[in-house]
């Protein structure tokens, strides 16, 4: 599937590669949210989105899929800073939203 970098993927949707939902997920249940309440930065936590989505096993997924330049560029934030350990559920990502 070729995504276009300026749609917001559906989460499920067919021909969705995990780390497409987990960037969907994210951005849906953290990010979307601060944008709208004008909310600047916002910090998530790679196990939080791995446990919410009911993953098992997929830590190094989730930090790979929030750590990416696709992510970023995708929806129009800006990594400001990676905290804890290089991949683990401890893993801080703050983001800022252009």
């Amino acid at each position: 599937m070729l995504l276009n970098l300026n749609e917001k993927p559906i989460i499920g949707e067919k021909g969705m590669t995990l780390a497409d939902e987990i960037r969907a997920f994210a951005y849906e249940k953290y990010l979307k949210p601060a944008r709208e309440r004008g909310t600047k930065t916002v910090t998530v936590r790679a196990g939080d989105v791995h446990d919410e989505m009911g993953l098992k096993g997929k830590i190094p997924s989730v930090c790979g899929a929030l750590g990416t330049k696709k992510f970023l560029k995708q929806y129009n934030l800006r990594l400001v800073k990676r905290e804890g350990p290089s991949c683990a559920a401890n893993v801080y990502f703050t983001y800022e939203i252009l």
